[in-house]
């Protein structure tokens, strides 16, 4: 099949745009709505967050921009890359797009690595395949990658099987795979998810420079807004399988209006905590994503949530320019500070949640 070339972009036109993605799961209870309605654009050069908890949406979207979902899965929508279809390109078994113009770096390497191949092998086989490189070429060019990626002695680790290092070292050698055909967007998900704590910024940092000397597009997916915070330009907050809030990154993090997007930041802990400083939890548990009612997904777990929360789905709607969020009652705002002044006097919200008065 043909390959894709990706020419200059007209000035403003988003690099990625994805309209009204929906992804459904058949199963012996009914549907699984993973993803309802995800809209959202990403420009050449540019980061995007896409934060929420597990099993939020967040990474079967990623799965759905790079072709990755079983053929079980309904998919619709629209998901454009350089103005080409990418669902008609994937239907039409095009080469040399995935995993060339578009990739992605998993939460765990040991899934992406194959455990029986020398690390070598694994990034010459990809640049073989994709850029016609001679064994001996591909060869020079992994060492070169491992290199680029921070991998100490990459001669000698090339020569290397994946459980003779370690967790942070595998995951720099599915980045340098990522990165060998030098693809104009990287999907990150979870990148740090199964590396110890002490690696995690090493490998953001590394991700993020590389991001800035390539000129590349980086899609993060995470459920940690800190990770978010300073590394993403613009950041979409999911729940249910929507996207509940999107603004630029500081836009969101100085002003947020969404209380989800709140609940998350303040179960985030922080360094000028006192010792044994509590943490704050969103109560209650996600909703199921079979059969979901007509109503705000977070109205039962909300601290502002009114009567009118469980009568429809809020659209993502709000203030002018790039900032919005699906709440009828968003925090920041005084409907919001009324909402919540009322749920503390009774003591509960019109969903049933507890509220203290101290919040």
């Amino acid at each position: 099949m043909r390959s894709v070339g990706v020419g200059a972009l007209m000035a403003g036109d988003p690099l990625l745009s994805v309209r009204d993605l929906h992804v459904r799961f058949a199963t012996e209870r009914g549907d699984v709505n993973a993803v309802n309605g995800v809209s959202f654009d990403l420009h050449e050069g540019q980061t995007l967050a896409i934060v929420g908890e597990s099993g939020s949406g967040k990474s079967v979207t990623a799965k759905t921009l790079m072709n990755l979902l079983p053929r079980s899965a309904r998919v619709s929508g629209e998901v454009t890359y350089g103005g080409h279809d990418v669902r008609a390109l994937a239907a039409a078994g095009t080469k040399h797009f995935f995993g060339v113009q578009m990739t992605m770096v998993f939460q765990d390497p040991m899934t992406s690595l194959n455990p029986v191949k020398r690390v070598g092998e694994q990034i010459a086989e990809t640049l073989r395949y994709h850029l016609g490189r001679s064994r001996s070429e591909a060869r020079s060019e992994a060492v070169e990658l491992l290199d680029t990626v921070g991998v100490p002695e990459p001669a000698r680790r090339v020569r290397q099987y994946p459980h003779e290092l370690s967790g942070g070292l595998r995951q720099r050698v599915v980045i340098a795979m990522a990165l060998a055909c030098r693809p104009r967007l990287l999907i990150a998900d979870e990148p740090t998810t199964a590396v110890d704590v002490t690696v995690q910024k090493h490998l953001l940092d590394l991700l993020d420079d590389l991001r800035r000397r390539r000129g590349m597009s980086m899609i993060l997916i995470t459920h940690d807004l800190g990770v978010a915070r300073g590394r993403a330009d613009d950041v979409a907050v999911m729940y249910a399988g929507r996207v509940v809030e999107t603004a630029d990154a500081d836009t969101l993090f100085a002003d947020m209006r969404h209380p989800y997007t709140e609940a998350l930041l303040r179960s985030i802990p922080r360094i000028e905590d006192p010792v044994h400083h509590r943490l704050d939890p969103i109560q209650g548990r996600p909703p199921e994503s079979i059969d979901p009612p007509e109503a705000c997904a977070f109205a039962p777990r909300c601290a502002y949530a009114q009567s009118d929360c469980l009568n429809g789905v809020p659209e993502l709607d709000g203030l002018l320019g790039l900032h919005r969020f699906a709440c009828l009652h968003p925090t920041g705002t005084e409907r919001g500070a009324a909402a919540m002044s009322a749920n503390q006097a009774a003591g509960v919200t019109a969903a049933g949640m507890p509220v203290g008065g101290d919040r």
